[in-house]
């Protein structure tokens, strides 16, 4: 069973439903979803919203291990994405060596603003923790204790992991960045970083047309017969 988790955030909540729906339309494995929401992880999750936090799972995603008791792998995704390749493809880099795997971009965005106004940071490994490949019995270090004191950059930079070699790589198709990455049709998971097509000034952006295929096809039944 895959488990994966996707961050939910109230500004972009059909975003998540559409990403759910691309990765259970492709997927030849059965699929076990959790959405990381701020409101369900009442008293587990006590830090306030910060100006610099861009969506309400910014910090969230990072409980993904506790959730899952430390046990086995799950993956963790934004929700601005949409998979256009089966999901067991991406499963099968699970390696029991590693505590996370990531697309190890190098991602250095020149706009200061980003979707709905939001600041647009630049850091060190920016977007490695879009897409997590978790093996959560080696992410013990991000308890609940954790995750709401140490700092956004603690967190976004692995700072938890004792060692670098303990992040191992995914390939870049599993995390290509809209308008930032040359455009590949072959891509298997695209992410609007910037900004989704479904914000009318990103309408016309990279990939646009696969969220709005996704999207109706979601909300697609079949009539019965009179």
């Amino acid at each position: 069973m895959l488990t994966w988790c996707v961050g939910y955030d109230r500004d972009e909540s059909g975003a998540a439903y559409v990403l759910a729906h691309s990765i259970q339309r492709r997927s030849s494995i059965p699929v076990s979803f959790i959405f990381i929401n701020r409101t369900s992880l009442k008293g587990i999750y006590k830090r306030e919203r910060t100006p610099v936090e861009s969506t309400d799972f910014a910090l969230t995603r990072f409980l993904v291990p506790y959730i899952c008791n430390y046990e086995g792998f799950a993956i963790f995704s934004d929700c601005d994405m949409v998979v256009r390749d089966d999901a067991a493809k991406l499963w099968a880099w699970r390696d029991e060596k590693y505590a996370v795997r990531c697309v190890k971009h190098t991602h250095v965005p020149k706009e200061e603003t980003k979707f709905l106004n939001h600041i647009q940071t630049r850091y060190e490994k920016k977007n490695w923790s879009s897409v997590m490949l978790f093996n959560n019995a080696k992410c013990t270090a991000l308890t609940p204790e954790y995750v709401n004191t140490a700092s956004g950059l603690e967190l976004h930079q692995f700072k938890w992991i004792d060692s670098e070699k303990l992040i191992g790589d995914l390939p870049a198709q599993w995390n290509l960045l809209a308008d930032y990455d040359k455009y590949d049709p072959e891509a298997c998971l695209v992410h609007w970083t910037k900004g989704g097509p479904y914000f009318p000034e990103y309408s016309n952006c990279d990939y646009h047309t696969d969220w709005w295929t996704e999207q109706v096809l979601m909300n697609h039944i079949t009539k019965l017969p009179k």
